[in-house]
């Protein structure tokens, strides 16, 4: 038990690779718990063993003491996950599928550009304000309010907390789950209270979009929506009205910060690298030039702008764990025999670091992401940031979609760089917060526009 990493134990999982190899075994109170540490042995396992590598594992905290397990990403594997992905599948499933919101994007992505302009030290609130008015548009069709929206606090709050309480190894009650039934007065049960606290924000982040959808239906004033365009014209049992409500805060919760994380590193990585900021912004002028913002249809003709979402997403990974997956079935891989039952947790944050297939893992460099001298690049980092088999993220191409269009048009009108205080430059730490969600440490940075020009693009007003 004492083995068992409670803070960023992808550290401690990536040193178990250069001990033990691309599998480590551990066994705690009789549950066994598996660590891959190679990108191969995931897919070769969670992929192609997709049938029994596929469910979720009953998280005593997070997935059933404060209710996770009802959202898509907890999820048990079976009829109601299949239905689950099949409503995910029809809205964001492809980006042909998601092509109907890129000016949805565009439209909150210029807003973006906007508000940092106003106030760039808050950028960080900023990045959530704005991944959170994508998604809620998406999901329940509701625009956000200006100054401190409240669904997107509740998003935040609610999504931090499922972060905390899904984290491996921060509670003892997931290692030992009797405890679930301690009452919440016995001495060392703080966390029944913290549950309970945890549970109501969950069931208000659900609760209180749906009913925003229902109430705009019953007017007539709906805008079309993922929860609107379910809902359309039927007359549901309780068992798929539960579904449909949790689809949609699966998909408001899954967005809500994930994105936030990757775009607020990218702008970490630009303040750190300069030279690739300023090779994306040659490219950008060249290609779309400066009488307008880049939009969606000039991504096919930025190929170092992808390259550098690409290495954003290697270098700054937003899930370090992946979420365990749990074997329904003995299996023997490799000639290792992973019983029925197993917890199977892949180590995304050191297999993005894997210097046998990332030369200099720990450098911020897109060009590794583009063909040079007749080599093939090294695995696109989506293909391991997402997940593997059949829990891969449903919502994969809005993510990748929504950080392409930030980080692209940022860089078409902003220059980002170090501040200096009292004449000293300030270095921002890379240092990634713990937890299921991981974040960069809070840093300054200073963003300006780029010219005359640039300024007069960024206050027009969106029209998409």
């Amino acid at each position: 038990m004492l083995d068992m990493p409670s803070v960023k134990p992808w550290l401690t999982f990536s040193d178990w690779a250069s001990k033990f190899g691309d599998i480590s075994h551990l066994e705690i109170f009789g549950q066994h718990i598996v660590v891959l540490n190679s990108a191969k042995t995931a897919v070769e396992m969670l992929d192609r063993k997709s049938s029994i590598y596929s469910d979720r594992p009953v998280l005593p905290m997070g997935g059933e003491l404060v209710g996770w397990r009802n959202t898509l990403v907890l999820l048990p594997y079976g009829d109601n996950f299949r239905e689950y992905r099949r409503n995910f599948h029809r809205v964001i499933g492809s980006r042909a599928a998601m092509s109907v919101y890129h000016a949805i994007e565009e439209e909150e992505t210029h807003k973006f550009l906007q508000r940092v302009l106003t106030k760039p030290a808050d950028l960080s609130a900023h990045v959530r304000t704005t991944a959170g008015a994508i998604i809620l548009r998406i999901s329940h069709g509701y625009h956000i309010q200006e100054d401190g929206d409240p669904f997107v606090s509740l998003a935040d709050t609610a999504v931090d907390q499922f972060s905390r309480s899904t984290a491996t190894g921060a509670f003892m009650v997931d290692l030992i789950p009797a405890l679930a039934y301690v009452p919440e007065w016995f001495p060392g049960a703080s966390f029944q209270r913290k549950a309970r606290e945890w549970r109501a924000t969950l069931h208000e982040m659900v609760n209180q979009p749906y009913k925003f959808v229902q109430d705009q239906m019953a007017a007539g004033i709906a805008p079309k929506s993922f929860t609107s365009n379910l809902l359309e014209g039927r007359t549901l049992t309780e068992e798929e009205e539960h579904i449909i409500k949790w689809s949609g805060a699966s998909l408001y919760s899954g967005g809500a910060d994930t994105t936030v994380s990757a775009i607020y590193g990218f702008f970490l990585a630009m303040t750190l690298y300069p030279e690739a900021q300023k090779k994306a912004q040659a490219e950008i002028d060249a290609v779309v030039g400066s009488d307008r913002l880049p939009t969606f249809a000039d991504r096919e003709s930025l190929p170092y702008a992808e390259a550098l979402v690409k290495e954003v997403l290697r270098w700054c990974p937003v899930v370090p764990i992946v979420v365990p997956h749990r074997v329904t079935a003995d299996d023997i891989h490799n000639g290792y025999y992973i019983p029925k039952g197993t917890l199977v947790l892949a180590n995304a944050w050191y297999m993005l670091r894997d210097p046998s297939i990332y030369p200099d893992p720990m450098n911020f460099n897109p060009d590794r992401f583009l063909p040079s001298g007749g080599k093939e690049p090294p695995t696109d980092p989506r293909d391991i940031c997402f997940g593997f088999g059949r829990r891969i993220c449903p919502g994969m191409h809005l993510a990748d979609a929504s950080v392409w269009l930030s980080a692209v048009m940022s860089l078409a009108v902003f220059n980002v760089s170090k501040v200096v205080e009292n004449g000293v430059e300030i270095t921002p730490e890379v240092d990634p917060s713990s937890g299921t969600i991981s974040h960069p440490k809070p840093f300054k940075c200073s963003i300006k526009p780029r010219s005359a020009k640039a300024l007069e693009l960024i206050q027009q007003t969106p029209h998409y």
